[in-house]
């Protein structure tokens, strides 16, 4: 299991200086953004996409910094109810499942998008309740109709490619916690699966080891995000975790990306990790800095100090002692 790092972060800084930045911290993968709202900094999918000579020069570069990328990015929405942004967001989906195949990277991560709540909607809508019924019938529409037929030929484009799709289950997307991912799954192809970022999660109230038990048992993750978060009881008594109180209003807010260690402590890192192996994980943990209270560089420092120590460097021996 390798300590790795989205670097969208570092995308203010010509790549071959954040891979060797990187590097010299002691991570072992990189994730890049090549579309939708991670950006393309590090990696301009139309500019790499068929040229085999960019596409080399980009894995020798990696190569020499003794990294290796575990993912291509490209967060959007794909169900979006403006078919232009719709277009767009699945056209960057597609390219990108082809530009990993070319470049040997077995996983995309992306979001599922969110439809809007009927034919004739023009904004997302995100149902997070039954009642009043017309929610219930927004929800099935945006299953049936949108998401599980889109789904669906973005899953089949992936199994050609022999590409996985990381779903990161995020709040205001459709997929948004494990049973979601689980839909998408079973209507789709075992390419898909979960980009599992437990910083969503978390200030939902969902238990993160056992979400990890829960996919992992039927092979459903693919990819981990490593992202913390800290719930603040002192405003969440009080209004709950459903927060539109900006990301900058940091005292105001029930909760807070942090960076690793900030949210939860070692101890529970380690717990994640030793679960992620239960379930015979053992890819990248992929830090994605979005902890406004320090600086993009302090938190990824803190991050693999904290990951370094969690992660394990040897496979299992033997059990001589049972």
């Amino acid at each position: 299991m390798d300590v790795g790092v989205l670097t969208v972060v570092l995308g203010d800084e010509p790549l071959d200086e954040a891979l060797e930045y990187l590097s010299g911290l002691g991570v072992g993968t990189v994730e890049l953004g090549c579309g939708g709202f991670v950006g393309d900094d590090h990696l301009d999918r139309k500019a790499y996409l068929d040229d085999e000579a960019a596409q080399r020069e980009l894995l020798e570069l990696v190569d020499d910094h003794d990294l290796s990328i575990s993912a291509l990015s490209t967060h959007n929405n794909p169900l979006h109810p403006d078919d232009e942004r719709a277009k767009r967001a699945t056209t960057e989906i597609r390219e990108t499942i082809r530009l990993a195949d070319q470049l040997g990277v077995d996983t995309v991560n992306t979001f599922s998008g969110l439809p809007a709540g009927g034919p004739s909607g023009e904004v997302p809508n995100w149902v997070t309740a039954p009642w009043p019924p017309e929610h219930a019938e927004a929800l099935e529409y945006q299953w049936e109709e949108v998401a599980i037929p889109t789904w669906t030929a973005l899953a089949e484009h992936a199994a050609e490619h022999g590409i996985d799709i990381g779903i990161e289950m995020h709040p205001n997307m459709l997929v948004y916690e494990p049973t979601g991912m689980m839909r998408l799954r079973e209507a789709t192809n075992k390419h898909v699966g979960a980009n599992f970022d437990p910083s969503h999660l978390y200030w939902q109230g969902i238990d993160v080891a056992e979400a990890i038990r829960f996919l992992g048992e039927q092979d459903a993750i693919h990819h981990v995000h490593a992202k913390d978060t800290k719930v603040y009881e002192s405003n969440a008594r009080v209004k709950g975790v459903l927060d539109t109180e900006p990301y900058t209003a940091e005292p105001d807010r029930s909760w807070l990306f942090r960076s690793i260690g900030y949210g939860h402590g070692e101890a529970h890192w380690k717990d994640i990790v030793s679960t992620l192996r239960m379930v015979g994980y053992e890819g990248a943990l992929s830090i994605e800095h979005e902890d406004s209270l320090t600086s993009g560089r302090e938190g990824l420092e803190k991050a693999v100090d904290v990951l370094s120590r969690a992660v394990f460097e040897t496979q299992p021996g033997d059990t001589y002692w049972a």
